[in-house]
């Protein structure tokens, strides 16, 4: 069995964790905090976001993507601050979340689908894709909260967790950025996939958060290792100079007001065998 060590706690609520230019950034977000810290632990502040940050990644041209949730937004940081670079009211179904971005600079937005903090019943839900040019398609509908993403290294396959369903599922990815070829990669109930990560054996590491546990999985649904979490495990990243550290988010609650009054937000790490591979 693997231990995590505390890497930095005292967080809101961490979320959307990923490895860039030799640091970890995060959304905190609760706080409204896009955030960046070390193998050391020292910390930044990059951008605060009032409508609260999720999924992060990057263009090409190393400009950052943020998603901001409640007003169903895609921001970009420019030299002289957020930008919005797509409106996606019209297009997601509630509040933004997770997302995986492509070598391209093509993003893939999912979205809650209900109003998860209100505990209305579960609807299905769509992943958006935005252009590096802010134009925005629906290229996936009827998904069961779609949530952490995963892009297989040759930019041929996007693998999403569906959380209110309990499994994987995977997509082609064609030419234009479009999805086909629906599929379940993997059924893992009674663990729940919320963020997830890809290594370079093709098997994915996936936060669960009601099962309070990361879980390394094969396709086809063979886990091949557990790691037990003390708080709830909300998202997991492969990062640190070679991709073998495991860095796991957890918190003691997600609800808003909770996070915000008692922060028990960690960032925990684990050094794994197997490297971290594709996108994020």
């Amino acid at each position: 069995m693997r231990k995590l060590t505390t890497l930095i706690d005292g967080l809101s609520f961490p979320e959307g964790p990923r490895w860039h230019n030799g640091r970890l950034f995060f959304s905190d977000m609760h706080a409204h905090k896009v955030m960046a810290v070390d193998l050391a632990g020292r910390i930044e502040t990059i951008c605060e976001v009032p409508g609260w940050p999720s999924g992060l990644g990057w263009l090409p041209d190393g400009r950052m993507l943020v998603v901001s949730m409640t007003d169903r937004r895609l921001l970009r940081l420019d030299r002289d601050g957020l930008k919005v670079a797509a409106d996606l009211t019209k297009l997601a179904s509630f509040h933004c979340n997770d997302m995986v971005v492509d070598a391209k600079g093509r993003a893939y937005v999912g979205n809650f689908g209900f109003d998860l903090y209100a505990q209305a019943t579960p609807k299905l839900a769509e992943i958006v894709m935005v252009e590096p040019n802010g134009s925005a398609r629906v290229v996936a509908g009827e998904l069961g909260f779609p949530n952490g993403s995963v892009i297989a290294p040759d930019g041929r396959t996007l693998i999403v967790g569906e959380s209110t369903r309990g499994r994987l599922t995977a997509f082609d990815i064609a030419a234009d950025g479009s999805l086909s070829n629906r599929r379940v990669w993997a059924e893992i109930a009674p663990a729940v996939p919320d963020g997830i990560a890809l290594d370079a054996e093709s098997a994915i590491w996936a936060a669960s958060p009601l099962t309070d546990e990361v879980i390394r999985v094969q396709e086809g649904g063979k886990v091949t290792e557990r790691i037990k979490t003390a708080n709830h495990a909300y998202a997991c990243m492969l990062g640190g100079p070679d991709r073998c550290t495991l860095f796991v988010l957890t918190a003691a609650d997600s609800d808003p007001g909770k996070c915000r009054s008692k922060p028990t937000g960690r960032i925990e790490t684990t050094p794994v065998d197997v490297a971290g591979a594709g996108f994020p």
